[in-house]
């Protein structure tokens, strides 16, 4: 895998939400695979313990904390427990996500449409809330939130996912600008599709996905999707020193982030309007 000498992560301390499985765990393994201390919080005991035991099998350094970002009280004990355990919090990455109710707005349980935006962006504000004061504190810190299909434009029939997700995205762009003068980061970022139990989730969901949902689910469950390297290779950049100067943006594994680097930014491109100088 190439990391494209990131040598700063090493020994950096990164806690990763939603770790135990998905996107989350490849962005463990990623992490962990540049020398970060990486902490995976999950609420699956037994997703935690395999996540660690591959993480260390191969060299690396990595805690489990079984915590639910829907708790407030168990992401503050999480955050001081990654803290304590390794020392620092440098790096906070967002995955927890659930795909929630599928199926036109109409006919679905508003508890269950309730439930993803409480995990989805309550979730995503609790983690960022628990792990903030330190980072301002020692004015120092980058987050990273993942964001997913319908953040960008519509996505009929998963209204509660995209809704929670568009609304991550503005939560991003509107922390950056609280904690930009504390040389904190905050950006959001898009990984692709990428073959994970959602995508069972949408096959097994049938004409309640929608034809167009079905069909992209069934090629990502051949090609896989968005390969590892791409997606880790982007969060790695985001928790880099080599981002510093990029706050409130959501980039997508697909666009063209490497020349980011050493470009100044145009301040409504990479927003969620997606405005390109036009």
């Amino acid at each position: 895998m190439k990391t494209g000498g990131l040598a700063t992560l090493k020994g950096k301390g990164v806690l990763i939400t939603g770790a135990g499985r998905g996107i989350g765990k490849r962005l463990a393994l990623g992490f962990a695979h540049v020398g970060a201390h990486v902490g995976l919080l999950a609420r699956s005991q037994a997703e935690l313990e395999l996540a660690k035991l591959e993480i260390e099998h191969a060299g690396g350094s990595a805690l489990r904390i079984r915590a639910d970002v829907r708790n407030y009280q168990q992401m503050c004990a999480a955050m001081e427990r990654m803290r304590s355990y390794f020392g620092r919090l440098d790096v906070l990455v967002c995955a927890a996500a659930v795909q929630g109710p599928i199926g036109p707005l109409a006919e679905l349980k508003p508890k269950l449409w309730a439930e993803t935006v409480e995990t989805n962006l309550i979730g995503v504000m609790h983690s960022m809330r628990a792990a903030l004061p330190h980072m301002v504190e020692h004015r120092s810190g980058k987050i990273i939130v993942l964001t997913g299909g319908g953040s960008i434009r519509p996505r009929p029939f998963f209204s509660a996912f995209a809704a929670s997700k568009t609304a991550v995205v503005r939560l991003v762009e509107t922390v950056a600008e609280e904690v930009r003068a504390e040389n904190v980061q905050v950006n959001a970022m898009a990984p692709g599709a990428t073959y994970t139990h959602m995508t069972d989730q949408v096959i097994k969901a049938g004409e309640r996905a929608g034809q167009k949902e079905i069909e992209a689910a069934e090629r990502v469950r051949v090609s896989g999707g968005t390969s590892p390297e791409k997606q880790i290779n982007l969060a790695l950049f985001l928790a880099s020193e080599r981002s510093n100067h990029i706050s409130g943006k959501i980039l997508h594994v697909h666009d063209d982030w490497k020349r980011l680097e050493k470009e100044n930014m145009h301040p409504e491109l990479y927003t969620l309007r997606r405005i390109h100088g036009r």
